[in-house]
């Protein structure tokens, strides 16, 4: 396919902390239907929304609470609400929750639904961050999936979480695993992130000569104070060109038509896959 039109989710809570995670879930996911649906309009082939989309971004605290948010993958509802609307609008849908494994084993993971409304398996975030403010550990587990990519109806499909991004080995690995376009769903929040923001997924669309689609949430989670989610949610094309951007503090649906031909012509102008030397990089994996 020449052409993939795409589309990002980005969106502030609803509701508030002091309501159950089910509530916060029912009036989370009301509140994406509108847009999935206009996704589907607009004949969006491939949509992804915001990390643990269905939730607040919980981990400043370290509140047991909010392991009543988990659902199971593909089992649960939401998952397998996406799954309807994946089908209704032919649509590749990857929907970012909060993972329930068993009791007591959580991950941060994405679910990836084909065009014809089937589950194809699942991403599970490999690096998580341990610092005020963000205490991923409290309620995830790292990773144990690897770097899977999706050979869609439409695109062969990678996934990154948040904090993933910051680690350049994860873009490559999905590169040589065959990916042509990346979705990073984030809660990420102003200050040295935000500078960061429009470098490293560029950084890493040139490196790999893929796309991406980066979703920040937007606004501001009482009652805890680690900054304001700055949204920009982007598309950045294998050149490092973002070529379209959301609002900094709104709830938008973006929309953007992806030349995949640009994919092989700039791996074939930019031959960074003919002349990497692995056999050179032992020292990187053996390192602990």
């Amino acid at each position: 396919m020449s052409t993939l039109k795409a589309g990002l989710i980005q969106m502030g809570l609803k509701g508030n902390t002091d309501m159950s995670p089910q509530q916060i879930r029912d009036k989370m996911v009301e509140a994406h239907l509108p847009l999935i649906d206009a996704a589907g309009k607009q004949g969006v082939q491939v949509l992804c929304f915001q990390e643990v989309f269905t939730q607040p971004y919980f981990c400043p605290s370290q509140d047991k609470k909010w392991y009543r948010a988990v659902e199971k993958i593909p089992d649960g509802p939401t998952t397998q609400l996406m799954c309807e609307y994946a089908k209704k609008h032919s649509m590749v849908i990857v929907v970012p929750i909060f993972e329930e494994e068993m009791p007591g084993v959580y991950y941060n993971a994405a679910a990836v639904i084909n065009a014809d409304g089937k589950y194809m398996g699942k991403y599970r975030k490999n690096h998580l961050p341990q610092v005020a403010g963000f205490w991923e550990k409290f309620f995830f587990k790292p990773g144990n999936l690897g770097y899977p990519v999706f050979n869609t109806a439409y695109v062969k499909l990678g996934v990154y979480i948040c904090y993933d991004r910051h680690f350049p080995e994860g873009w490559r690995a999905l590169a040589l695993n065959g990916a042509d376009y990346v979705v990073n769903p984030s809660a990420t929040v102003a200050g040295l992130s935000q500078y960061l923001w429009e470098i490293e997924q560029p950084a890493a669309a040139v490196a790999n000569g893929y796309y991406v689609g980066a979703i920040n949430r937007v606004g501001t989670e009482s009652p805890w104070d680690i900054g304001k989610f700055y949204g920009s949610s982007y598309f950045v094309n294998p050149r490092g060109k973002i070529i379209k951007q959301a609002s900094g503090d709104k709830d938008e649906l973006i929309v953007a038509d992806l030349d995949m031909e640009m994919v092989r012509e700039v791996r074939e102008l930019w031959q960074f896959f003919r002349d990497r030397r692995p056999e050179s990089y032992g020292a990187l994996s053996s390192q602990n």
